[in-house]
């Protein structure tokens, strides 16, 4: 019996990526993890505590006065770029899951919003530009942007209020947002429903690289209750993603959080959650589970507070999860077992913006049965992780459209 589980903290970058100021120059200066720790050592009047993330070994792959240099439990550790555009909590998700994303492309709604208009009208809409900007009004009440919080032309949304219509039923949000991806050529086009603190037009600005959307956070969307949100991905060849590979050796897959929302896998238990309590608790339910196990879990909160731009509710949020993780590392005890813990992307709360930070993630690995601890040469891609993970279920990697698994390099100091 095995299981494996990894643990996604979104938005948790250790660095810039080399790249990182392609888009942004500023960039170059995230630190996600490094920026959280210093602030919240100010703010709070103490350093975060964090003693099981420093215990996998958080602190050999970002050294920091805050966290352990030394840990007594069997880990492998090291970081990994991203392995595909932008910064993206889709993308980073099907990738880490072993997916193709080279096809995938970056576009403004801008650049088609003819062709997205003529497929929603001969659906059956009625479309129109709103006040002349590069976005479209379906049936009066949903909106068609760019998404402002991912870099540009990586996300399209269809966005509406449910005091307007509903979300899935005839016509509703999630219609609108299935047409348009039809005809989308980006990685995810995300329906979303909320009730917002006003009209939606209000809420309209410009963002960068020329793209115009709804500003979700100010909307009241996700603090007002009652969101609803559905992510329609680009067309992937989910059978050699890590869930269905597992799932065809038998192997029960539980998918948790936004996990749950991203991840295609029929097989699949999915546990759908925002609060970081509510994803822990899914996630130490599902391990208690006798038998062999692949769970999946993303952390949520991390990602949101980034976008707030919220630097305490980020470091306090952290500490959550590692209180969630020591029970974790607690039940997954026996040899076979691996607990892997990364991110997706960075989401520097101080970088001066609310998007994603193109940075490194950790990848912190449990390995009960082995000795000592080691360290993991830098990974080109998320991917990867997902090989990894298939290697610790005795499953072939092969089976993966992309990803190596990871070897360690040298034993640490």
């Amino acid at each position: 019996m095995a299981k494996t589980v990894i643990v996604v903290i979104d938005g948790f970058g250790i660095g810039a990526m080399p790249d990182a100021g392609t888009l942004r120059p500023g960039d170059l200066t995230a630190d996600t993890c490094g920026h959280v720790l210093d602030h919240c050592r100010t703010a709070l009047g103490r350093p975060l505590r964090l003693p099981v993330l420093g215990a996998l070994g958080l602190g050999l792959v970002h050294p920091h006065q805050d966290l352990a240099r030394r840990t007594h439990l069997p880990v492998a550790a090291g970081r990994a770029a991203l392995g595909y555009p932008g910064a993206d909590t889709f993308a980073g998700h099907q990738t880490m899951m072993g997916a193709d994303f080279s096809r995938v492309t970056v576009a403004r709604l801008a650049d088609h919003l003819a062709e997205v208009a003529a497929a929603l009208e001969a659906a059956g809409h009625r479309v129109e530009p709103l006040d002349g900007k590069p976005l479209l009004v379906v049936d009066g009440t949903v909106l068609v942007h760019d998404n402002l919080e991912a870099d540009p032309g990586i996300n399209w949304n269809a966005s509406g209020r449910l005091e307007d219509l509903s979300f899935d039923g005839p016509g509703g949000i999630l219609a609108v947002a299935r047409t348009v991806r039809a005809v989308a050529p980006v990685a995810r086009v995300i329906a979303v429903g909320g009730h917002a603190d006003g009209p939606l037009r209000q809420f309209v600005r410009p963002g960068d690289a020329g793209t115009v959307g709804l500003d979700t956070p100010a909307t009241g969307f996700y603090r007002n209750g009652g969101l609803e949100v559905q992510h329609l991905g680009a067309e992937l060849d989910h059978t050699r993603q890590l869930p269905g590979l597992a799932a065809r050796a038998g192997i029960p897959v539980t998918l948790v959080g936004k996990a749950a929302d991203i991840l295609a896998c029929e097989a699949a238990r999915r546990h759908p959650a925002v609060k970081t309590a509510d994803v822990l608790s899914h996630t130490l339910e599902a391990v208690r589970a006798p038998g062999d196990a692949l769970v999946v879990a993303n952390v949520q909160e991390t990602d949101l507070s980034g976008h707030q731009q919220d630097t305490e509710r980020y470091g306090r949020l952290l500490e959550q999860v590692d209180s969630g993780l020591a029970g974790l590392v607690a039940l997954l005890d026996s040899p076979g077992d691996r607990l892997i813990v990364t991110g997706d992307h960075g989401n520097d709360p101080t970088i001066g913006h609310a998007y994603h930070t193109r940075e490194y993630v950790p990848v912190l690995i449990h390995r009960p049965g082995t000795d000592g601890v080691e360290l993991l040469p830098d990974a080109d891609s998320l991917a990867d992780v997902g090989a990894t993970a298939a290697a610790s279920l005795s499953l072939d990697p092969a089976g993966l459209a992309n990803g190596t698994t990871l070897r360690p390099g040298r034993h640490a100091a």
